[in-house]
């Protein structure tokens, strides 16, 4: 072997060490097949050149495309609409079929484990050098590492569902049975509430779906208040509710044991502190208490005020609004009061406050 071709072979060499080390860092520092598939074509694209990446995931039971991850070293983006699903050439179809595909400047592998779950493609500009055979052992290194992850990753993300979808059951049950001034559900479109809001607040992505999972779980802990709590219509005694003053911690024991959910904890367990310090469960204050609980503060107690209760008269949008402007300060964060006061300028939000109150 001549020292060009062994220096070749070395230089390979490295790169696939570089890749797998790569590639097992990333799947060790992400938790949801969107982040994962997203960065995954990022890496791709570093380690072969190519001007644009894409993977592409399949629901298992259909064989239909899922979702996109798209990097064309500008622009990263993730497609899950079935108007943008349907928008892939005649090759690229084939990959997602389970055909390898190698051209001059399209490359493709499926992404198959014990079965088919994708696709990943590369692709290079026309005045770019060619595809070899090197390029298609990276990118093989590439899919075997992903694959593995990609499954992983979604198998949890089912369990997480199956998990969240029993606790949300338990609390529609027994809110169905219990006092609707303790055990009300959300409005049809608390969550769009919730997560405009954050937007507006600039809350990362990853609050926001800490948000998604309290919303759902905030009431878990009613399950173990006494049913003649839950089925009581007049106001509560001193006793009652110390008893209610228990219910996020409650809440927050109870999904303590699952680990995807601690991110959310914060959010349940601290939702009834004030911003002043007078609040519970532990007396929090201003910037202590979490951004998550200071914005799910606001928007529970505007819910509450303007939903029917059987010992008071529900207020309207305006006069709730009110209500929390002069509140702002002493219960809830000035900065998220004001952000929902700018949010209420956008006829959506609007409409989704109002819709809450019918």
């Amino acid at each position: 072997m001549s020292i060009k071709s062994y220096s070749t072979l070395i230089k390979r060499y490295k790169q696939t060490l570089s890749a797998v080390h790569m590639i097992y860092r990333l799947v060790n520092s992400t938790y949801n097949v969107r982040e994962l598939t997203l960065r995954l074509t990022r890496l791709v694209c570093q380690f072969i050149a190519a001007d644009s990446s894409s993977i592409y995931l399949l629901d298992r039971h259909r064989k239909k495309i899922l979702s996109i991850a798209i990097f064309n070293n500008k622009i990263n983006i993730f497609l899950d609409k079935k108007k943008d699903l349907g928008k892939i050439s005649v090759k690229e179809k084939r990959v997602t079929k389970g055909y390898a595909v190698l051209e001059s400047h399209f490359l493709g592998l499926p992404l198959v484990a014990d079965e088919n779950i994708g696709a990943i493609v590369v692709q290079r500009q026309r005045r770019a050098p060619a595809f070899g055979e090197f390029d298609k052992e990276i990118l093989g290194v590439v899919a075997e590492q992903s694959v593995t992850a990609i499954k992983n990753i979604q198998l949890c993300e089912e369990q997480q569902k199956i998990i969240l979808g029993s606790i949300r059951f338990i609390g529609d049950l027994l809110r169905r049975q219990g006092n609707a001034a303790l055990t009300s559900s959300h409005t049809p479109v608390y969550f769009k509430i919730v997560k405009t809001l954050a937007e507006n607040l600039a809350v990362s992505q990853e609050e926001i779906n800490n948000l998604y999972y309290a919303s759902v779980l905030r009431d878990a802990g009613v399950i173990d208040v006494p049913y003649n709590i839950l089925a009581k219509t007049s106001q509560l005694t001193s006793e009652e509710f110390k008893v209610i003053r228990e219910h996020p911690t409650r809440s927050a024991e109870l999904i303590r044991p699952v680990d995807f959910l601690r991110p959310v904890l914060p959010i349940i367990l601290y939702r009834r502190e004030h911003y002043d310090g007078t609040g519970y469960p532990s007396g929090l204050r201003r910037e202590h208490i979490p951004i998550g609980a200071r914005i799910v503060a606001v928007i529970d107690a505007f819910e509450a005020m303007t939903r029917e209760r059987p010992y008071k008269t529900r207020l309207s949008v305006d006069e709730a609004m009110k209500e929390l402007r002069v509140h702002s300060g002493t219960q809830f964060d000035p900065r998220v009061v004001e952000a929902f006061m700018a949010c209420t300028h956008y006829k959506k939000f609007r409409n989704y406050l109002s819709s809450g109150n019918k």
